[in-house]
Formats: structure tokens, C-alpha cells, sequence
């Protein structure tokens, strides 16, 4: 689809900024389409097989969905009955988990309503029977039975009977008290050896939870008011980021040390658990805290000379973003749209788990499973997962670049179309679809092998040598780095596209060509720039741990914080990565078209710069600082070079 030009013919071509729109890469987008039929008839075929109603009014262990009259099921007792007044499920041993087949190994039954009381002995159940007409042991027992049939030992619940509420729109009763899903967790994290660590971690997230909250939000308020100072003060913000990220490492890793000594001071006192748990945690942090800091100042010791160029760079980014200010909610519509996308993904992958025809097992109850070709609908499934979700992504990309491509390229900026992040979704609607479905094909296509590769490890864990240990990860270390390559590649083949509105291939191509011209500036614009982004995205964890340490220290003698201030501390970590992300293309995208602007325009008649004033000054200084290093001579020039030299080739 456009691979097989020649080098040569893609170095001649002149680029014409936004004169010529036409679509890109067809088929794929009709092989896109077609997958995304595919998918359809998964969703399709789940649901006309009944799988829909199983999941959301349950069945039992005879094959009969609750709520309705069902059809007999072929030697298996107990099915086929009308069960229209009888709509929760109830598992006779809710706590019994299955931990390799990942599901609750116990007797399903359609009840009535499900115990709101905890029942401790045959004669509650049979009372609870008698008073609400919801029999909760099998049923082929009559409830005057329960005390009195010797087979009530096996199939009534086991005893004490948990109190139990419906989950909503699932329709099945599950215990109010999570203690049988906290043994679950420790079942699966093999380094807890003490199950009250896991009881506490639990407890203390439960008891937090406002305060994890508050804090979440307040890193989405930390990242939107950054992102508002990116636009207003760009001029200063590396400098202010610089200073800002000193004192809130340093502050941090003291406040931890002085909280420490503190608590061990106090430790004598109150001889509990948690107060022992939280005095660890706080030396692990502090150590953690003391070691980054050093390793950070270390950092930018020595990058300390290239963050003066990286100021031009960011001004003209916080330009773009004061005339397109909709490229600030640009994470908002994109993790909307993955939400639910991943939320109908979810709820395909539970219908194709209850799908598929009744098949008595070993056990003499009803399980459903798909035969033939039809089972391999899981695998499908799962690379529409992954298909689908770098789509989406992709198309966030190109939006951006066609917005930050319209910006710049647009000589007289009072010209912009009156939202350009619409105008360049219409473009991507109408023109590109093609080229971003072919885009996130490629990415998939490293994906998934990297991901089968990581089963493999994880499921031999322990059991392969050294050797086949060692290759497993540098295959999946290669693909890995393949995988950040090809989307570097990717994000300005779509810029390339959104420029000259070619194909992917010969987009890609193009894109390839301009940053080996400029690798050296590829190298110091993108690493110092990257780096301050960074630090951005420091800062808010930083400001949001540390409010989450004074909070929480409030209630460190009944709670342990451990869990909740990692939870925090992720989860503001993703969302300052969401924000500057954005802001991380617009840079990458602007330096695109600089490098294009350079090559391509010379400033003479006829062949005027597209770029703005601040960044003809940017390149200016870049010039005056090279020579001044020249004479001075030393690594200041050198690391000056690479930003002038391409500047004075144009």
C-alpha cells in the first residue's frame, strides 16, 4: 500500500503543507471494518445463545437460568424447572475459590432473596425458609427436611451462613463481609506469609478510602493547573519545574526521615502490629526517597547545560496550546472512549464465558462449553483488545498532529479555523481512517508476541534453566524496544500524513528521513525536552505522596497506610503521564515541522519559513550560543551544535 516507491522518489517529492487532501490507505481501512464485523458477530452470537441472559440472571449448577422456565438438559436431574419467582443465585459455599480454574467451587441454586442475616445453624436456614420462602439448600429437599434428612449435611450451605446482599444487575448473592475474597487475594500474592499483613493492607484501604479519593482528585486538579501554567509561562516553567522537583525531593525524603525518627521514638509506646508495619514502611521510603533524590540531582547536574534551548522549544508549544485550548481535554475524550470500548470488551468476554452448548461434567453438574471451530473465538476476541485500543490511541495521535500541523503551517494565525482539534478530527474521519487502522495493525503486530512471550515466562517461571530464562528475556527486552520504536515512528509517520496527506508507508518513510537528517537534534531537543516532562510528572506525584504522607499520618495508629499511599502515588503517576503526554506530541510534532520547514524553506521570496517569530529567535540564539561555545571551545559547544548546525543548513 504504497511501500514500493523508491527513496529517491520520496526525497524529491515536494511537501505541500495542507494544499492537497486525499485518502489514505483504503483497504486497510476496509479491512479494519471488517474485522470490527467480526467482533460484532462475537457480541452477536454470545447473546443469541443465550449467554447474555446466564450472565445477567445467573444459572445454577443444573443448567437453569434464574428467573424463568427452562428447558431440560439432558441427564442432569434438577433441570428444566420453572424458576420465574426464584431470581438470585446462591453458592452454597461462597468462600470455597478455585484458585486454577478461577471460579467458586461450590452448589449453585435459584433462592428468592438472598440471607440478609448471618444464619448459624440448620434450624435458622429452615426458619429463613419457612418466613421468607427463599430455600437455600437443594432442591430436592423440602424445608421441613433440613433438620431431619440425613443428606441436609451436603446439600444445604455450609454453615455459619454468611449475611449476603445482591450484586446489582447480576442478580447473585454475595456475602457483605469480603473476609473469604481477602483469603482469596493471599492465596494469589505467594510473599505473604502472615495472612494478617493482608487483612490489615485491606483494612487500611477500606478505612482510607475518602482520603484515596481526595487525593486522586487532587492530582487531576495538580495536572490540570500544570497543564495551565505550561500555557501562560512556558518561559519559566523549566526553570521553576527544576526548583520546584529540588525542594519537593528534598522535602519529601526529609519529611519521611523526620517522620521515622519520629515514630520510632514513640515506637516504645504503643507496642502494636501496625504501628511496627507503618515504621518500616517509613525507613523503606525514606531509603527509597534518599536514593532517588541523589540519583536525580545527579541527573540534572548534568544535563544542566542544554535546559536553556529547551525553553524556546517549550514556549512555542505553550503557544499552540493558547490557541487550540481543546488539546488540553484531549486525554478526557480519548480514556472515554477506551472506557467504553474496554467496558464492551468486558462484557463480550463474559457472555463468550457462559456461552456454548450444557455438557454434564465429572461432577454430575451442568457446565457450558463451545466445540469446534467456535472456541477459538477467545483469541479473536483478544486481539480485537489490542487492535482496537492502539486504534483509538492512534487516532488521538493523528487528531493532534493534525491540529498542531494546521497551527503551524498557517502563515497568518488569525486564519485558524475556529477549532482546529474538530477540523482535524474531520480530516481524520473523511481521509485517514485507512492509515492509522494500518498504523496500529503494526503495533499489534509487535504486541502480541511480546505478550505471549511474557505467559511463556510467567507460566514456566521456575522451571526453565538459565539459559532459556536469559533468551525468553531478551526477546521480550528486543520486543520491547521495537515496540517504542515503531510508535516514536508511528506518532510522526501520522504527522507526515496529516502534512502531505500520503500513505502510511510512504508517510513513514518520509518521517524516517527527516530524523536521521536530524538525529543529533532528535537526540538533544527530544531527551532534554522528555526529561523536564518528567520532572512534571515528578512533581505532582511528589506534591500528591507528600499530602498523602500528612493525611494519612493522622490515623497511623489504627491504620496501616502502606497500600493506600502506593495506590495514590500510581495512580497520580498516570494521570500526570495522561496530560503531559499530550503535551509530549504537540513538542515532538512541532519539531517535526520545524525540521521540514528548515530543509524545504530558506526565508527567500517565494520560499518563506511557516515558523513563528519565537522560534526564528530560538534558532537565533541557538546560532549565537554555537559560535560563543566555538570559541570557548569545551562540551558546551558540542551539546549547542546539534540545535544550530540544522538551523544553518536552512
Amino acid at each position: 500500500m504504497g511501500c514500493c516507491s523508491s527513496a529517491a522518489q520520496s526525497s524529491k517529492r515536494e511537501w505541500k503543507p495542507l494544499e492537497d487532501h486525499s485518502c489514505t490507505d483504503v483497504p486497510w481501512l476496509f479491512l479494519f471494518i471488517l474485522f470490527c464485523i467480526g467482533m460484532g458477530f462475537i457480541c452477536g452470537f454470545s447473546i443469541a445463545t443465550g449467554a447474555a441472559a446466564r450472565l445477567l440472571s445467573g444459572y445454577d449448577s443444573y443448567g437453569n437460568i434464574c428467573g424463568q422456565k427452562n428447558v431440560k438438559v439432558e441427564g442432569i436431574v434438577n433441570s428444566g424447572l420453572d424458576l420465574t419467582h426464584k431470581k438470585y443465585v446462591f453458592f452454597l459455599d461462597p468462600c470455597n475459590i478455585d484458585l486454577v480454574h478461577q471460579k467458586i467451587k461450590s452448589i449453585a441454586l435459584c433462592v428468592s432473596a438472598c440471607p440478609r442475616k448471618e444464619l448459624k445453624t440448620l434450624a435458622d436456614i429452615q426458619k429463613f425458609a419457612e418466613t421468607n420462602g427463599s430455600t437455600l439448600c437443594s432442591y430436592e429437599l423440602q424445608p421441613s427436611e433440613y433438620t431431619t434428612d440425613p443428606r441436609a449435611a451436603k446439600l444445604c450451605p455450609k454453615y455459619p451462613v454468611p449475611e449476603s446482599a445482591p450484586i446489582p444487575f447480576f442478580h447473585r448473592c454475595a456475602p457483605v463481609n469480603i473476609s473469604c475474597y481477602a483469603k482469596f487475594a493471599e492465596a494469589l500474592i505467594t510473599f505473604v506469609s502472615d495472612s494478617s499483613v493482608l487483612h490489615r493492607l485491606i483494612s487500611g484501604v477500606m478505612t482510607s478510602k475518602e482520603i484515596i479519593m481526595g487525593l486522586c482528585l487532587l492530582s487531576l486538579v495538580l495536572s490540570m493547573i500544570l497543564m495551565v501554567i505550561i500555557r501562560y509561562i512556558s518561559r519559566v516553567l523549566v526553570w521553576i519545574l527544576t526548583i520546584l522537583v529540588i525542594l519537593g525531593s528534598l522535602g519529601g525524603t526529609g519529611v519521611l526521615w523526620w517522620l521515622y525518627a519520629k515514630q520510632r521514638i514513640s515506637a516504645g509506646a504503643l507496642e502494636t502490629q501496625i504501628a511496627k508495619d507503618n515504621l518500616q514502611a517509613l525507613l523503606i521510603y525514606a531509603i527509597a526517597a534518599t536514593v532517588f533524590t541523589v540519583i536525580l540531582l545527579l541527573i540534572m547536574l548534568i544535563m544542566r547545560k542544554r535546559v536553556a534551548l529547551t525553553i524556546a522549544l517549550f514556549h512555542v508549544a505553550g503557544k499552540v496550546f493558547i490557541h487550540l485550548p481543546l488539546l488540553v481535554f484531549q486525554p478526557f475524550w480519548t480514556f472515554f472512549v477506551l472506557i467504553l470500548f474496554w467496558t464492551y470488551w468486558i462484557a463480550v468476554l463474559l457472555f463468550l464465558g457462559t456461552t456454548g452448548s450444557p455438557v454434564p461434567n465429572e461432577e454430575g453438574f451442568v457446565e457450558f462449553r463451545m466445540a469446534g471451530p467456535l472456541k477459538y473465538m477467545w483469541w479473536y476476541h483478544v486481539v480485537g483488545l489490542i487492535w482496537i485500543s492502539e486504534f483509538i490511541l492512534a487516532c488521538q495521535q493523528m487528531t493532534v498532529a493534525g491540529a498542531v500541523v494546521t497551527y503551524y503551517f498557517t502563515r497568518e494565525k488569525r486564519n485558524l479555523p475556529f477549532t482546529p482539534i474538530l477540523a482535524s478530527v474531520n480530516r481524520l474521519v473523511c481521509y485517514h481512517l485507512g492509515t492509522v487502522a494500518k498504523g496500529s495493525f503494526i503495533i499489534t503486530l509487535v504486541k502480541i508476541p511480546r505478550m505471549i512471550l511474557m505467559y511463556i515466562h510467567t507460566q514456566l517461571k521456575g522451571k526453565e534453566n538459565a539459559c532459556a530464562r536469559c533468551m525468553l528475556k531478551a526477546c521480550i527486552c528486543c520486543l520491547w524496544c521495537l515496540e517504542k520504536c515503531l510508535t516514536y515512528l508511528n506518532q510522526n509517520a501520522y504527522t507526515a500524513t496529516a502534512i502531505n496527506s500520503t500513505n502510511f508507508c510512504t508517510s513513514a518513510k518520509d518521517a524516517f528521513v527527516i530524523l536521521v537528517e536530524n538525529a543529533l537534534r532528535v537526540a538533544a531537543i527530544n531527551t532534554v525536552g522528555d526529561f523536564m516532562l518528567f520532572l512534571g510528572k515528578v512533581l505532582i506525584v511528589c506534591s500528591t505522596g507528600l499530602a498523602g504522607i500528612m493525611l494519612l499520618n493522622y490515623q497511623r495508629d489504627y491504620t496501616t497506610w502502606v497500600l493506600p499511599l502506593i495506590i495514590v502515588c500510581l495512580f497520580a503517576f498516570l494521570v500526570a503521564h495522561c496530560f503531559l503526554s499530550i503535551y509530549e506530541m504537540v513538542v515532538d510534532v512541532l519539531f517535526l515541522c520545524f525540521a521540514i520547514d528548515t530543509k524545504y524553506n530558506d526565508g527567500s521570496p517565494g520560499r518563506e519559513f511557516y515558523m513563528d517569530k519565537v522560534l526564528m529567535e530560538f534558532v537565533e540564539n541557538s546560532r549565537k550560543s554555537m559560535k560563543e561555545a566555538g570559541r570557548g571551545g569545551g562540551a558546551e559547544g558540542r551539546e549547542l551544535k546539534p540545535m544550530a548546525s540544522g538551523a544553518s543548513s536552512s
